[in-house]
């Protein structure tokens, strides 16, 4: 199962999601979507103004598991 650790990472680097949404031109909805594991895709551009806003990289944020209990 593939998961979304956006939240983590978010709280770690003590932003708000308002501040990422700010930031990285997304709507505070899609954001919440993207957050939840709900989004069906990603844009390798917002993906990329993620990681630069974030200073992280794509594998800290979606991470892949056997289980789907995470």
């Amino acid at each position: 199962m593939i998961y979304i650790n956006l939240t983590h990472i978010i709280e770690k680097r003590n932003m708000t999601s308002k501040e990422l949404c700010s930031i990285i031109g997304i709507t505070e909805a899609n954001l919440s979507i993207l957050r939840s594991g709900k989004a069906k895709a990603i844009r390798f551009s917002t993906l990329d103004a993620i990681c630069r806003a974030l200073d992280c990289e794509p594998g800290d944020i979606i991470k892949f598991s056997l289980e789907d209990n995470l």
